[in-house]
């Protein structure tokens, strides 16, 4: 019998030299303000056209990934937000302003293919990454997460340890947010999530979605889920 399963792509070379830079520097082998090999250097590196690389690094430029200065080189940008940048709250950082100990629970992290996670990250094809995680407060289930991510803007996801710090934490030190929207609503957990949050048939989940942009990429897509009884929104702006 046949198989219906396709070779996946390879991805076109420009994208494929994007990855190798955000690696460099997700790796701390290039840091911020360090110079990057010359564009004939990366011509030479990975025997492509010189317009290849052009359109490489003025993308990561456009994301904020790197800085080009005419006479000079293209360096590593600064990490770090900027008044005109979206801030993205940290659950492990709102767990310790209230005096508690943030744990975190990995349930899955790998690849998926889920169609609708696709469209939302503006994929024509996959794979996404894909993670779930059950943020503690205390011995409390507080949130679960359910985040899909861009491998184009964080290929390093999957390699993470996210038992020592969130994926927000990672995030914001890869490539900062730029842009978001959310929902937020109110909706009954299924049996699954009831468990894992521990919460009585019946109870609220309270929801959030929201999507982020990193330049002109969608960087993620993330359900965040609470008990109702145990969880507020809260902001000021």
């Amino acid at each position: 019998m046949e198989s219906d399963t396709q070779p996946a792509k390879t991805p076109p070379a420009y994208e494929q030299i994007k990855r190798y830079v955000i690696r460099q520097i997700e790796a701390g082998t290039w840091r911020d303000g360090d110079m990057i090999p010359s564009e004939s250097e990366l011509v030479k590196q990975f025997g492509v056209a010189r317009m290849t690389v052009t359109r490489a690094l003025r993308e990561l430029s456009g994301e904020r990934v790197l800085t080009r200065v005419q006479g000079a080189g293209t360096f590593v940008a600064a990490r770090k937000y900027e008044a005109t940048l979206v801030e993205i709250g940290n659950i492990a950082d709102e767990i310790a302003a209230r005096g508690h100990r943030h744990r975190a629970h990995v349930l899955s992290l790998d690849e998926s293919r889920d169609p609708a996670a696709l469209e939302a990250l503006g994929l024509a094809h996959g794979p996404a990454f894909h993670s779930r995680i059950v943020h503690y407060e205390e011995d409390e289930p507080i949130q679960h997460e359910d985040r899909f991510v861009n491998p184009a803007v964080f290929p390093e996801y999957l390699k993470q340890d996210f038992t020592q710090y969130t994926p927000n934490q990672y995030m914001v030190r890869v490539a900062p947010i730029q842009r978001a929207e959310y929902r937020i609503f109110a909706q009954q957990a299924d049996a699954a999530l009831r468990r894992l949050l521990r919460m009585e048939i019946g109870e609220p989940c309270l929801m959030l979605w929201r999507r982020t942009w990193v330049g002109t990429q969608v960087a993620t897509s993330v359900t965040l889920s609470h008990p109702a009884n145990r969880f507020q929104f809260s902001g000021s702006f």
